[in-house]
């Protein structure tokens, strides 16, 4: 891919997919030519930081499932996502464990009865530290966006949390509303 630029918008990210269909990521690199792929570095039960916690209406501490992974594309590290889920919906199924969940999370959410129908997502900068410098294969003067996304069912309850740090001279974000 030789645009140093992706842009992305998160819709795709958000709708649960027909079987047989591959993850979104997945797919919107193979419509752009590329490949895209993640390399899950751990997943499990943790205890719920501050941030975690406000995102999903639980206490700090409380303990929750994440899924931290590196997205790559074309082999190249593009972005970190840690994925947060409350324990009661993730515990025992495969957004606990390490392997690729066919389809991709949002899929089996909706699968185990838990589809999201709102989506609000905060955007900040700041420079990276040493770690993602290192993952994301960057100078430590360039700085990073910082994308945090809770997806809400048709109670209002926070069913994923995810906390991703990006290269910004990598990334465009595009968000398309719909008014009425």
């Amino acid at each position: 891919m030789s645009d140093s630029r992706w842009v992305s918008t998160s819709m795709p990210y958000l709708t649960p997919r027909k079987q047989g269909q591959p993850d979104a990521w997945g797919a919107e690199a193979a419509a752009r030519g590329g490949k895209g792929g993640q390399r899950i570095l751990h997943a499990g039960e943790v205890a719920a930081s501050e941030e975690v916690a406000g995102l999903l209406g639980v206490h700090q501490g409380d303990v929750v499932v994440v899924r931290r992974r590196v997205i790559e594309l074309d082999g190249v590290p593009c972005e970190l996502t840690d994925t947060y889920y409350p324990a009661d919906i993730a515990r025992g199924t495969r957004l606990a464990e390490r392997g690729k969940i066919p389809g991709g999370a949002v899929t089996l959410l909706a699968q185990l009865g838990h589809r999201g129908v709102r989506v609000r997502e905060d955007v900040t900068a700041r420079m990276p530290g040493a770690e993602e410098c290192e993952a994301l294969r960057m100078a430590p003067d360039e700085p990073v966006l910082l994308l945090s996304r809770v997806t809400l069912d048709e109670a209002d309850l926070p069913i994923q949390a995810d906390l991703m740090v990006m290269p910004a001279h990598r990334q465009r974000l595009r968000y398309e509303m719909r008014i009425g």
